[in-house]
């Protein structure tokens, strides 16, 4: 699908990560293309996104997890290792993959999903650096408790949910980096409390247009600077029924 246009498409990805400072290779380009065509392949078997054309594709996955590179750029360099919670179709985790050093774990509930995953990352190469995992960020925050420099996670949950999830899994002074679109003074007034309990404290909060009005995004960045004053992580689901918020105000 991507072949018969790929010049076309190749520049487009280069021009569009160019806008928000991400400066890609032409092997990147090519590979973050590639995973694409893949997405879109899987998806007429596995539901892994509504987005079926590969414009859309570019603007809302590519670009899109891209932005995350763009609001801390100091992750292109780093070593460390990085958690994408509710990876889904490997966005943002894949393209974070492709165009970095980082070492990235990528995590889903839906086991379908992970084995499609991971059919992604052997094709891509990106075996040697990542790993797919089929689980709930809860369960997995049991044995892997203070394991990663940063969490990721985009459009999967209230940011005051996002933040519980993330913090157990973070070294001291570990970043958790979040895309939202718009969100309203309460979420934002939760997810204040929620750090606060979680000892992690809003750093940065960059606001991002994506190409040809394809949206608006945040990018949140939040820094683990002390311990949680709850015990993390709490029992499935907890996080979104009874949230922190509620029980500390």
């Amino acid at each position: 699908m991507i072949q018969d246009n790929e010049e076309k498409y190749f520049n487009d990805v280069k021009q569009k990560a160019q806008l928000y400072g991400v400066t890609i290779s032409d092997s990147e380009a090519r590979d973050l293309l590639r995973h694409l065509d893949l997405v879109i392949e899987a998806n007429k078997s596995v539901n892994l996104t509504r987005i079926t054309s590969v414009r859309d594709g570019i603007n809302l996955h590519i670009v899109d997890s891209l932005l995350f590179i763009a609001a801390d750029l100091s992750m292109r360099e780093s070593r460390g290792r990085l958690l994408d919670i509710g990876t889904g179709a490997g966005y943002p985790g894949i393209p974070i993959d492709i165009c970095s050093s980082v070492n990235v774990t990528m995590i889903d509930s839906v086991g379908k999903k992970v084995r499609v995953l991971q059919s992604f990352v052997n094709e891509l190469g990106l075996d040697s650096k990542s790993e797919c995992i089929k689980s709930r960020a809860e369960e997995l925050a049991l044995q892997r408790s203070g394991s990663f420099e940063y969490v990721t996670a985009r459009a999967v949950a209230q940011l005051s949910t996002l933040i519980e999830y993330a913090t157990p899994f973070l070294i001291k002074n570990g970043k958790a980096i979040f895309s939202k679109g718009r969100m309203s003074d309460d979420e934002i007034e939760q997810a204040q409390i929620t750090a606060k309990i979680c000892g992690m404290k809003l750093v940065s909060r960059e606001t991002f247009e994506l190409p040809e009005e394809s949206g608006h995004r945040e990018l949140l960045t939040y820094v683990r600077e002390r311990d949680s004053k709850v015990n993390l992580p709490r029992r499935n689901g907890l996080a979104k029924s009874e949230p922190l918020y509620l029980k500390h105000h």
